[in-house]
């Protein structure tokens, strides 16, 4: 599992639920700037990982579980 995968997971679950990630950050009581790919990578070129709480947050809001989430990445 790498950062890519991560992120692109994130991705697609919020096209899975019909919604781009910042209405997916926004449904979900987030920054809707939370998921942007400008904030993927700090401004020295380090990855920026999600934190379990955005995760849980998005779960949350939608009705998923991680099982969910973990299908697309590894998908």
């Amino acid at each position: 599992m790498t950062h890519q995968d991560i992120w692109q997971a994130i991705d697609t679950f919020a096209f899975q639920q019909n919604m781009s990630c910042s209405g997916l950050a926004k449904f979900s009581g987030l920054d809707p700037t939370t998921f942007n790919k400008s904030k993927r990578w700090s401004k020295y070129g380090q990855p920026r990982w999600p934190s379990t709480g955005s995760i849980a947050k998005i779960l949350n809001s939608t009705g998923k579980n991680i099982d969910d989430f973990i299908k697309c990445i590894c998908k």
